[in-house]
């Protein structure tokens, strides 16, 4: 996301799609709710968390009544704990329980990618590693999720197809071997683009590093092979270390020297944030 215009503008595409999944032709709970009452509504989160996605959940209000009062007692990015007051809310009834559902979705989902990522990072502390997400984001939520990253203190790798080049397994056989890969996306690919090819063993590694590469994934490499790879790359290229990383396994990948280590779970194995909205006539 390269400014809050973007932002803001993939923050009303998405609750415009929850909002109109979830209403259709309106709520036909909220007809119990007699006109025009007005209600008092707090958050609370049940866990231990990050905090993330308070513009999406403030979008669904304001969605459904955009002179409801949001005020928050804590921001993205902060820690939260069991029991803490999020937010309070004040506005129509009916608004309020119609926005209710998504606005939780958003914020329990968004919260969910922060903290794993914050749990990843704070890992690694202490070593040159940075902890990078993937493109296995949830579908329609990925400049969402890649905000969470960022929030929780990771980094953003290519938003999408567009914007960088990942040479694959699948890309290397196409394209008749690794250095042809490299030679045609060198050839066809602007200079201020990233380039980065996946290798599987030490002498693919020293295939890539021969043709140039710059930036090279080290797929499914075990420790001592991973410790061999920064050695014999001895700073010639940008290592990164990816495939089955976990929570317990990430500091002694961090401490082999690698420069980046991605994680496809930060975005699409997450379990929500446990949050509570309580109401008040």
């Amino acid at each position: 996301m390269n400014n809050q215009y973007e932002l803001a503008t993939h923050i009303y595409a998405n609750i415009t799609t929850a909002l109109d999944e979830d209403l259709r032709n309106g709520d036909l709970t909220a007809q119990l709710i007699p006109l025009h009452t007005a209600a008092h509504a707090t958050v609370i989160t049940r866990q231990n968390a990050v905090l993330c996605g308070t513009a999406w959940f403030d979008a669904c209000f304001k969605a459904m009544d955009k002179d409801c009062v949001i005020r928050w007692l804590a921001q993205d990015g902060d820690a939260v704990t069991t029991k803490q007051t999020l937010c309070e809310i004040r506005g129509d009834a009916r608004a309020m329980l119609t926005a209710e559902r998504c606005a939780l979705n958003f914020l329990q989902t968004l919260s969910a990618t922060a903290t794993q990522t914050r749990h990843y990072v704070e890992a690694v502390h202490g070593t040159h590693a940075q902890i990078m997400d993937t493109r296995k984001t949830l579908p329609g939520l990925r400049m969402a999720q890649k905000y969470a990253v960022k929030t929780g203190g990771g980094h953003n790798q290519r938003i999408g197809l567009f914007d960088g080049v990942l040479i694959k397994e699948n890309h290397i056989l196409a394209a008749g071997g690794i250095r042809p890969a490299l030679e045609k996306a060198f050839r066809l690919i602007p200079e201020n683009i990233n380039i980065q090819i996946e290798v599987e063993n030490l002498e693919q590694l020293r295939e890539a590093l021969d043709a140039g590469a710059q930036l090279i994934l080290l797929d499914n490499f075990d420790l001592g092979s991973m410790r061999d790879a920064v050695k014999f790359t001895a700073g010639r290229a940008e290592l990164e270390a990816s495939g089955g990383i976990t929570l317990d396994k990430v500091r002694a990948i961090a401490e082999t020297g690698v420069e980046r280590i991605s994680i496809g779970s930060l975005t699409k194995d997450i379990q929500a944030v446990d949050l509570s909205m309580r109401f008040e006539i």
